[in-house]
């Protein structure tokens, strides 16, 4: 039975749909609050190390943010082409069918959305603790031994599952409140960053000589892989299209949101990395342990500046926690529709027109993952999957435009056929790289891929017998 067909039968015409409330700027929020994370916190230490020349430093993460941008100029036709919720599970199932779909749907629920939200939350609690006690407190409450794993229950994890569920609460209530926060969140994230560097300039005590000092040799093969990690930093720039069946007009405000803010995050990523120079000298940089961010606000502006950072890395996480918690559950909510996802997934509020039952799913996995303590694992496992099936799914651009030449495409990805076939390339060599450098893991995220397709050929056997 094909794909779209069977789109048709789960879908009930009476029931609540998906609405379209989401305008540009809510779709870029999404995207600077699901790219600017952690990396960009840490990463700069690893490039300084391969690349310790300033302007060689900077030249990498300039070339990561163009990479990044062509990937999502694609993603952008991709999503205007096919203006649907799920983002590249409905590109990799058009282009490469129904399999290849699903197996980037169940990366995503397994570890890619989920990990991320149980590491995430964590980390938002380990900040707390530094005002709240209890919050960092990892002592067992109540331990469950399960066959593979055992259910700790801590302070912390407790703090951790409480934010997750606010921000479940938040965006079950719908697109109102949900974008409301987002954008709050997005802008207050976007806000403490800008004033960092602003006041870290005029008033932090650094020296533009480092600029000008002179740095080590640059190894050209050094320099290519630390493109790996950028382009990791990077990654989140296709946020909006998982929620494009709710942008008003797709064709156009999609692009825009993909355009918006991934050059937010280009800027703001330069903007940082010309801040920690300024504090740190390029081999001083190399050598930083903690995250650069806390080094080199301590070298700026002393130790009384702990305090507010980690209060500004609690808004920063939160608003990295709730774009995922938006974005995730509109992948399973277009495979249920398919028949590729339990149906109950494909289920809509009838007053919030949220997909409730995809992001109590996720929330719950994710809740489950805080108290194993697995999501690290999962996510060095899966890391690479991230760059595999966005490579893929520019990929499909191609594929889609070879097979639809004549379809109407209301935007066209810019610097085609270069940029995305650029991109591509990029995405094969890190993924290869990983697998030579990191065999053993990636391996291990390999057999959890392939470990979907069993669970693939049953919801197919459901779908097609019509069992629920």
């Amino acid at each position: 039975m094909p794909i779209a067909s069977r789109r048709v039968a789960t879908d009930d015409r009476r029931a609540p749909t998906l609405v379209r409330g989401l305008g540009p700027l809510d779709g870029a929020a999404i995207v600077v609050s699901n790219v600017i994370g952690s990396g960009i916190f840490i990463v700069p230490a690893l490039i300084a190390q391969s690349v310790p020349d300033v302007w060689g430093m900077l030249g990498v993460w300039l070339v990561g943010g163009f990479l990044a941008f062509a990937g999502a100029m694609a993603y952008a036709e991709l999503a205007a082409l096919r203006p649907r919720a799920g983002g590249e599970y409905v590109y990799l199932r058009e282009a490469f069918g129904p399999t290849a779909g699903f197996l980037t749907g169940w990366t995503s629920f397994v570890a890619g959305f989920s990990g991320a939200i149980a590491a995430g939350a964590v980390g938002l609690a380990s900040y707390l603790g530094r005002f709240v006690l209890a919050a960092s407190d990892t002592s067992p409450i109540v331990q469950l031994p399960l066959a593979v794993v055992t259910l700790t229950v801590s302070p912390q994890a407790l703090f951790a599952l409480a934010a997750i569920a606010v921000l479940t609460l938040v965006h079950v209530l719908g697109l109102g409140p949900g974008r409301i926060v987002q954008n709050l969140l997005a802008g207050a994230k976007v806000a403490v960053l800008v004033a960092f560097v602003t006041f870290g300039f005029t008033l932090g005590q650094g020296s533009f000589a480092h600029f000008t000092a002179p740095g080590g040799p640059v190894v050209s093969t050094l320099w290519v892989l630390a493109l790996i990690p950028v382009m990791f930093s990077f990654s989140g720039w296709n946020a909006a299209t998982y929620l494009a069946e709710e942008m008003r007009d797709p064709g156009r405000n999609v692009p825009i949101a993909l355009g918006v803010g991934t050059a937010t995050v280009i800027v703001v990523y330069l903007l940082l990395n010309l801040l920690y120079v300024y504090a740190l000298p390029v081999d001083q940089l190399g050598m930083v342990e903690v995250r650069v961010v806390d080094a080199v606000a301590d070298r700026l502006f002393g130790p009384a500046i702990a305090a507010p950072l980690a209060a500004a890395s609690i808004v920063m996480i939160a608003a990295s926690i709730s774009a995922m918690v938006l974005a995730g559950p509109r992948v399973y909510y277009a495979m249920a529709l398919d028949g590729q996802f339990f149906r109950t997934a494909a289920t809509v509020h009838p007053r919030f027109r949220s997909p409730i039952a995809a992001i109590l799913a996720q929330s719950a996995w994710s809740s489950i993952l805080v108290l194993a303590g697995t999501f690290e694992q999962l996510l060095a496992y899966t890391g690479f999957a991230v760059v595999l099936f966005s490579g893929v799914a520019v990929v499909a651009l191609f594929v889609l435009r070879y097979r639809h030449p004549l379809e109407q495409r209301p935007f066209k990805a810019w610097g085609y056929p270069l940029a995305p076939l650029v991109f591509g390339v990029a995405s094969l060599l890190i993924v290869l790289n990983a697998i030579r450098e990191s065999p053993g893991t990636s391996l291990a995220g390999l057999l959890i891929i392939v470990a979907g397709l069993p669970v693939y050929f049953l919801f197919r056997w459901r779908s097609t017998t019509k069992v629920d």
